[in-house]
Formats: structure tokens, C-alpha cells, sequence
């Protein structure tokens, strides 16, 4: 993998990322024999799809010279700094645990100063499997008018995983709260710092994550379909993690398809979905509420039987956020997500 850093103005960097040759295949990490791909689905067709290995990485994760490139801004937002999440741990429970939340913030070349743009909140944003790829997918997908000029806001949790840990504080917790937190502490901030304008339309407004952070990623639009309507997730942590719980929800994300979308009115999200054949729990039974192939098949079934806009991918031979499948298929997940949103 080869990363080169150039410095642009200020604290800004642009980001030169390379994976074609490094990132290994499904085959190279569980010694399955190498061939070509299976072929993709349509790109912007609904419904449910299995792909199988081995895995080949998009072409458009492919740095290239021919295209106006973003910038990458970085900060750092401190626990003490903010009204909603002061910080915990599971090794110190009820204490307060400071911590340090790194952010990352892409602005593509042709973003227009004083213009309200549409933009993407990335959860784990400092995963590689994010933080490397988005800046050079958009790059390609925003020249190739295969999607809107747009910015990317990549979110670092605040420490830890799990029930008891600030980042399932935050991303397995049911509720608006961490969506709050993006609206009043993150997004001001960037607004302020690197003059720029999100969009207030909803249609224009995604989120997305893997695991834990893509059970955030819908809570987000689940709360607030008013700010949030397109989800793409990755091994979605729709089951029983929350700690503490709600009474909304007593089993945590897997009330989602439980009890939550099929009790409720259709909201206006469409949801791209994903998860692995050998993902968390894959042993597990249904009485666990801890098997994601479960609870991720059973959100398939609600969207569909409540007539939403999805698609499912069931990756075999994946497992939990398998970066092999996330390198082939996330430009074209990004373009089914905002399908329908004008591009100029």
C-alpha cells in the first residue's frame, strides 16, 4: 500500500492512495484457489444479491492523475469540549474517561466556496478501509459525474468497542443522541473552520458505517429522516449490543427488525446492506439476538415487506467488514446510495 501526503495549505493534505496491487484477495487470506471475479450485480438494481470470492478491488480505488483531486483536512475534538459525550470505558465503568476524537474532512476540487453541498458522515473514519479509500473513490466517482460533488466527514469514535466502551456508547445506543451530536458539535465546527455549507436537504445528506457504526448509520436516518435518507452499511450490528438499554428498545438494534420498521410507517431511506457469510455470531441461534448473518437477513425481509428502497449483499466466504469485499464494492455501493440525486 503505498500512501503519499502532500501538504496543500495550512494543516491540509492531500491524500495519494494506491491499493491495486497490495491489498490482498479473498483467495491470498484463506488460500482459496485465484480466478477472476464473480461478476457484479447491476450497479443500481434493488433486491438481494449474493457475490462470491474470489474478491477483486474496484478499479476506482485507483489513484488517478487525470482527475481534480480533493483535499483532506485534519482535526482533533476533545471530550472536555463537548456537552454530550464526556467520555467512558468498560475498564473504568461510571467514571469519566477523557479522550481525543480524531476527524478527517474530504472537499473535493470542485466544491464551489458559499454553495450548500451534499455530504456523506462515515463512521470509524479513521478505519483505513475508509479513511484511505473515500478521498480516492470520490475523486474519481465525483469526475466521472457518477456522483454529486460532495464532502465526506470521517468520524472517529471515541475509544474502546463493545457494550461499556464510549464507541458503543455511541454507535449501539437506539436513540437520536449521536446524531445530535453531529449536527451540533461536528459539522458547526467543520462549517467554521474550512468554510464550507451542508446541505439541509435530506435527500442530499448520507451516512455510513461498518459494524457497530452502521447500526449508528441508520439510527441516524431511523431518528431523523428529516436530515438523514441514505445508508450504506457494512456487517451491520443489528443485534442485541446496547448497554445500557432503552425502553424503545430493550434488545438494541435488533429491535430494528424486531419490532421498530415493522411497526412503523415506511420512512423515506434507502439502504444499501451488506454482510458475510462467516460474519459475527455466524454459529450463534436466533434466541442469541447476537447472530449478524441473522439480524442482517431479517432487516432484508422488513425493508422489503415494508416496501423500502434496499439492496442486500450476501458475501460468501466473507467475514465481519471483510476489507476484501468493502475494496470491490463499495465505489458502487456509494452509487447505488445516491441513485436519484441530481448530478451536475
Amino acid at each position: 500500500m503505498a500512501i503519499t501526503l502532500a501538504r496543500a495549505r495550512g494543516t491540509a493534505f492531500l491524500i495519494t492512495l494506491t491499493l491495486g496491487l497490495t491489498v490482498s484477495t479473498a483467495a491470498d487470506q484463506r488460500g482459496g484457489s485465484r480466478g477472476s471475479p464473480a461478476p457484479e450485480p447491476p450497479p443500481l438494481a434493488d433486491g438481494e444479491y449474493t457475490i462470491k470470492p474470489p474478491f477483486a478491488n474496484s478499479p476506482d480505488l485507483i489513484f488517478n492523475n487525470g482527475v481534480p483531486h480533493g483535499t483532506v483536512h485534519r482535526f482533533t475534538m476533545k471530550s472536555e469540549d463537548s456537552k454530550i459525550y464526556k467520555g467512558i470505558s468498560r475498564a473504568q465503568p461510571g467514571a469519566v474517561v477523557p479522550y481525543e476524537r480524531p476527524v478527517a474532512v474530504y472537499i473535493p476540487a470542485q466544491y464551489v466556496p458559499g454553495t450548500a453541498a451534499p455530504f456523506i458522515v462515515v463512521q470509524d473514519g479513521y478505519n483505513p478501509k475508509y479513511h484511505l479509500t473515500m478521498p480516492v473513490i470520490l475523486d474519481n466517482l465525483i469526475a466521472a459525474k457518477r456522483l454529486p460533488v460532495m464532502i465526506a466527514v470521517l468520524v472517529q469514535h471515541g475509544g474502546g468497542d463493545g457494550p461499556g466502551s464510549e464507541r458503543g456508547l455511541e454507535y449501539d445506543t437506539v436513540s437520536d443522541t449521536y446524531t445530535q451530536f453531529i449536527e451540533t458539535e461536528v459539522l458547526p465546527k467543520i462549517s467554521k473552520d474550512y468554510k464550507v455549507t451542508f446541505t439541509k436537504d435530506p435527500d442530499g445528506r448520507a451516512t455510513m458505517g461498518g459494524s457497530s457504526g452502521a447500526a449508528c448509520a441508520f439510527t441516524m436516518a431511523w431518528f431523523h429522516p428529516e436530515l438523514y435518507r441514505r445508508v450504506l452499511s457494512y456487517s451491520g450490528t443489528f443485534v442485541n449490543q446496547a448497554r445500557p438499554s432503552t425502553e424503545l428498545a430493550p434488545r438494541g438494534a435488533w429491535e430494528y427488525h424486531a419490532t421498530l420498521i415493522p411497526n412503523s410507517e415506511k420512512k423515506p431511506i434507502r439502504i444499501w446492506l451488506e454482510v458475510g457469510e462467516f460474519d459475527n455470531g455466524a454459529t450463534r441461534d436466533e434466541a442469541s439476538f447476537g447472530n449478524w448473518i441473522l439480524a442482517n437477513q431479517h432487516m432484508a425481509a422488513v425493508l422489503k415487506a415494508k416496501g423500502y428502497t434496499y439492496r442486500y449483499v450476501y458475501a460468501e466466504g466473507a467475514r465481519h467488514t471483510d476489507a476484501n469485499v468493502i475494496y470491490q464494492t463499495l465505489p458502487q455501493a456509494l452509487e447505488y446510495v445516491w441513485h436519484g440525486f441530481p448530478i451536475k
